[in-house]
């Protein structure tokens, strides 16, 4: 399988909240992008990693990628789809 092309245009860290609030500042981040930019989005594991993914792609963003940073945490790549 081919790796995915993208260039990351902004970083969210979430780490240091707890859901829902998670969530609410992924979508905050994403609101200030443009649309076709690619956000990368750093959580922890548990709760973010189940809720998060599941939320933005309801929002009908695109989820490129998931990648396990094997250090508690996760960043989850998102492509932002306009409305």
């Amino acid at each position: 399988m081919a790796e995915l092309e993208y260039e990351i245009t902004d970083h969210a860290d979430i780490t240091d909240v707890v859901c829902p609030v998670t969530f609410v500042k992924a979508k905050v981040a994403l609101e200030e992008l443009e649309d076709g930019d690619i956000l990368a989005i750093k959580m922890n594991d548990g709760e973010p990693v189940q809720n998060v993914p599941r939320s933005i792609k309801e929002e009908g963003h695109q989820i490129l990628k998931l990648i396990d940073n094997e250090d508690g945490t996760y960043t989850l790549i998102v492509k932002k789809i306009g409305e």
